[in-house]
Formats: C-alpha cells, sequence, structure tokens
C-alpha cells in the first residue's frame, strides 16, 4: 500500500544529559566520545551509527525525505552523511539555534518540511518499520500507542522505566491527553494493555502554527505536547510492538546485542 506519508522529521540535537553521565556500559573509545558529545544519534552500534538504523527502517517503511533537526555545530552529522551517501532516500538538515524544546525542534524543520504531511520521531529511539507503516497511513493528525505489555517484552525498557515515558488516554481513538511521566498508581491502573507514548506522531503542517502558539512550560520548554493539545482531533493508534531507547550509557550494550545481525539498507 502507498503511503500517505513520505516525510519524516528526526530530533536529533537532543542535549543527551543523562547519557553524558557516567553510566555501568563498557564503551568503546568512539562510543565514549559519541556520550561525552551528547549525539545519541550517532552513537556507534556495531558496524554503524544508531541513525543508520533509524533511516533504513524509515526507508523500509516507505519514508522518502528524512529532516534531521541538529544544532548549530552538526559537522558530525555533515561528515557522516557524507560517509553515508544514502540513495534510498535524501536526507537534509535543519538547524535549531537553541535546545528549546520539541515544539521548537519541529518548528525549525519547517522550511525543509514545506506543506507535506509528516511524521516526527525521535533521533535516540529506534522505531519498529510496521509500526512506522501504520503511522504513514494516519489521514490527519496522528500518534503511534504502544501497549505497555509489548513494548517492554520487545524493547530494552524494563517495566519501571515507563515511568520517565508517558501514558496515552483516548476514547475511541481519540486522544484525549497525554501523561507525561505517570506515577507508579497511574500506571497499575492503567493495566498491562495501557498505550504509551515514545514521541511518534503524524502530523499535518496545521502543527507549526500550533508550536507557534504555546508558551513554555513549567520546564522552561516548548513541549510538543503542549502543542498537540492545540490541535483538533488527533487519532490513537495501537500498536504492539517495541522500541529500542538509547536514553542513558547503560542502554547501549543491551541495544547493540538487539541489533546485531540486523541489515542496515540506505
Amino acid at each position: 500500500m502507498t503511503p500517505t506519508i513520505t516525510t519524516a522529521v528526526v530530533l536529533a540535537r537532543g542535549l543527551g544529559t543523562r547519557m553524558r553521565a557516567e553510566g555501568q556500559s563498557s564503551l568503546s573509545a568512539e562510543q565514549a566520545a559519541a556520550a561525552a558529545s551528547g549525539h545519541k544519534a550517532l552513537m556507534p552500534i556495531g558496524e554503524h551509527r544508531l541513525i543508520d538504523y533509524s533511516l533504513s527502517a524509515l526507508a523500509d517503511a516507505g519514508i522518502r525525505k528524512a529532516v534531521l533537526v541538529v544544532a548549530p555545530e552538526h559537522e558530525d552529522f555533515t561528515r557522516h552523511l557524507a560517509e553515508l551517501a544514502p540513495t534510498r532516500l535524501e536526507v537534509v538538515l535543519a538547524v535549531q539555534e537553541e535546545p528549546l524544546g520539541t515544539a521548537d525542534a519541529v518548528s525549525s524543520a519547517r522550511e525543509a518540511v514545506g506543506a507535506e504531511p509528516f511524521i516526527m520521531v525521535n533521533g535516540d529511539n529506534l522505531y519498529p518499520g510496521e509500526g512506522i507503516g501504520h503511522l504513514l497511513q494516519a489521514e490527519g493528525n496522528a500518534l503511534l500507542g504502544f501497549e505497555r505489555s509489548a513494548l517492554v517484552t520487545g524493547s530494552n525498557i524494563a517495566a519501571d522505566r515507563i515511568a520517565a515515558f508517558a501514558l496515552i488516554e483516548q476514547t475511541d481513538g481519540r486522544l484525549e491527553q497525554i501523561v507525561e511521566k505517570p506515577d507508579a498508581e497511574a500506571i497499575e491502573a492503567a493495566g498491562p494493555d495501557a498505550l504509551v507514548s515514545m514521541n511518534c506522531f503524524a502530523f499535518t503542517a496545521e502543527i507549526f502554527a500550533a508550536c507557534a502558539r504555546i508558551e513554555p512550560s513549567p520546564r522552561g520548554e516548548l513541549e510538543i505536547v503542549d502543542a498537540v493539545r492545540e490541535l483538533g482531533t488527533v487519532q490513537v493508534l495501537p500498536f504492539a510492538g517495541g522500541v529500542m531507547d538509547l536514553s542513558r550509557r547503560d542502554d547501549i550494550d543491551e541495544v547493540q546485542r538487539r541489533l546485531a545481525g540486523v541489515e542496515v539498507s540506505l
């Protein structure tokens, strides 16, 4: 089936605060350098970088243009993409001048995206191609909701780490609320089939106006969740599958183990 959406915005600027912190992983010199820089998307995983796996999975799903949102100092990305020379999809860089939050990151991609619908994903997560393919069929604004039990089983995310993400509240497939960093009681009450947001959205161009309307959150950031509240109907698309998460140094060994043997085709 031909996807409705063929453009992806990948948030790759992240400060990587948790990645910079010392962990128990035994890192190679290259991995230690990537961790120290906070460039999680450029983390060496086997013979590739994490971003290589992401771009390959996006291309497999039907993405033909990937917009990487990066910092002004993006020489490492420029050099790596030149070496990579992908042919299955076009890769362009969009600069986020200051780390003002995820909504600001999306706004930074506006010129590169234009008026086309697009998906938004995190640069430090590796999403399943089947789930991405599901999202690419969305008409209008949508959010991929990962079933809690399947997310834990199929990823490197332990059950006690769900609290670091967000729960989705929905009615008849329509988003009601995204509850960020839920407490243990809320997670337990939601049950094993609760839907978890891993920041995997489909947007129409109206998201840019929504991003421009919001004020900084209590954390002082312009957050995509607040912009989503400004939209009309947002579909919730349930999906049973895992997501590789590279938030911390401790994640590197397990992500590397799970990706061993996975082919990268660009």
